[in-house]
């Protein structure tokens, strides 16, 4: 059945219909189209546009039909143009005249924005719930590593000492901030745009603000015209998703480095890995390079609905259903890249001796060297240049600078004492670094605490 139809004479030409159709796609959403359509006509009856017969009718219909799509029973006509039609067309067939006032003080234009605004807030609560996940795994790792010393990283080159807890807490930090756009995201769009009709609302004598609590929504948009032309929350959502992706896939090509045999900082779990047809001694990352990769996917997502609404004019137009397809693709793709990335995370093993050995050959304590010797009363501008003799000395040599004897020290500058060694041990380096958001234990301590506080609320 055509919700239209009436002014034209002719079919559809069949191809025009199937380019035009979008049932393939958004049947996606019929639990949503079906919740929507309740609240719609439980509004309709509060109203007195319905009689309570009417309305009862009409919500067993859809109830059954929704059972019966849920259950295998009933499958999905491809040959309608879309859910919505697909929906109404059934519940006539099984309730006769009553169905046919389903559609009524509604229009398309208002039906598919509350179906997309329902489907896309259930599917950022599903995003922040996975979200919690990785979260969780990034504590616990923090927790375990207060002491797992290993080399920080500059243009990719070893800077200063760090622990393992203090760079997980950096992606803590980074997820942290996308859980809270999500949040952000959710306030601004929770509110509903049914009622608003084609563009211009309607004169039917609706309560709109009742639609709205019974949909969970913080009331209703104030403008028909923006409340079925907007997309802004999709392209908001989409941008988050976008982060979301960018911040693992830069954990992901962290990952990948560590995995080599150059670094071996991390071993990934076999049930996280995969092999080579040909060579049989490889370990490979797929699922961090594939997790890399899908960030493409989602970021043309965003880039390909901007480009959509860039230059639409007010209020609803066809384009716009193009918004369906990528979106969907992007919320499948974040969600299943965060369950993977979360699972490999939580079973790989980090090679924390291997971690520290590269931390002390990297010259990762350089700075602190050259801050004993200022803390001997060498100006920073010599003791930075005669560190980096010391360096150039040990390059030569092939050792690190803890490998150096008090002599070879001293014949560099004679302000080195014995005191030396321990102020240029890793332990040393980091635990004197203690000013909230350093890498110290006593700084990361209160980072760990904060942090399950933020956990408890989530």
């Amino acid at each position: 059945m055509k919700l239209w139809g009436g002014r034209f004479t002719k079919e559809t030409n069949q191809l025009v219909f199937n380019f035009n159709a979008s049932i393939s796609f958004d049947q996606k959403f019929f639990k949503q189209d079906i919740v929507g359509s309740i609240a719609h006509v439980t509004m309709l009856a509060k109203q007195g546009i319905l009689n309570n017969e009417e309305k009862e009718s009409i919500i067993s219909g859809l109830n059954s039909i929704k059972k019966d799509i849920i259950n295998g029973i009933l499958p999905i006509d491809p040959k309608q143009e879309d859910i919505h039609s697909f929906v109404e067309t059934v519940l006539i067939e099984r309730i006769g005249e009553a169905g046919k006032k389903l559609h009524t003080g509604r229009s398309r234009n208002d039906q598919v924005a509350l179906d997309m605004k329902l489907y896309t807030r259930e599917e950022l609560l599903q995003v922040k719930e996975l979200l919690k996940d990785l979260l969780l795994v990034l504590h616990t790792t923090m927790k375990e590593n207060l002491d797992t010393y290993m080399p920080g990283f500059t243009h990719l080159q070893k800077a200063q000492p760090i622990t393992l807890a203090h760079h997980m807490g950096a992606y803590f930090e980074m997820f942290k901030r996308d859980n809270e756009r999500l949040t952000d995201i959710y306030k601004r769009m929770n509110y509903s745009p049914i009622g608003s009709g084609a563009l211009a609302g309607t004169t039917y004598p609706l309560d709109r603000e009742y639609t709205a609590s019974l949909l969970g929504f913080d009331g209703p948009t104030l403008n028909s015209m923006d409340s079925v032309a907007d997309r802004d929350y999709l392209i908001e959502f989409l941008s988050a998703l976008s982060i979301i992706m960018m911040h693992l896939s830069r954990f992901c090509e962290e990952i990948i480095i560590w995995n080599t045999n150059e670094y071996q900082f991390v071993e990934i779990d076999d049930a996280y890995s995969t092999g080579s047809s040909i060579m049989p001694q490889k370990k490979n990352p797929d699922i961090a390079e594939l997790i890399r990769g899908k960030t493409g996917r989602v970021y043309g997502s965003l880039i390909s609905l901007l480009t959509t609404m860039k230059g639409l004019p007010l209020a609803y137009n066809k384009d716009m259903q193009e918004d369906k397809e990528l979106t969907f693709d992007a919320m499948d793709t974040v969600k299943g890249c965060l369950g993977l990335f979360t699972g490999m995370l939580s079973t790989i093993k980090f090679n924390k001796a291997v971690m520290a050995v590269s931390a002390k050959k990297g010259f990762t304590n350089a700075t602190d060297a050259a801050d004993y010797l200022v803390n001997h009363g060498v100006p920073f501008r010599d003791a930075h240049g005669i560190i980096g003799q010391l360096v150039l000395y040990c390059i030569e040599k092939g050792i690190a600078l803890e490998d150096m004897t008090l002599e070879e020290f001293k014949t560099i500058s004679p302000v080195f004492e014995k005191d030396i060694y321990e102020a240029i041990s890793l332990k040393t380096c980091v635990e004197k670094r203690n000013t909230i958001g350093a890498p110290g234990i006593i700084a990361m301590d209160k980072v760990i605490s904060f942090n399950e506080e933020y956990l408890k609320n989530l």
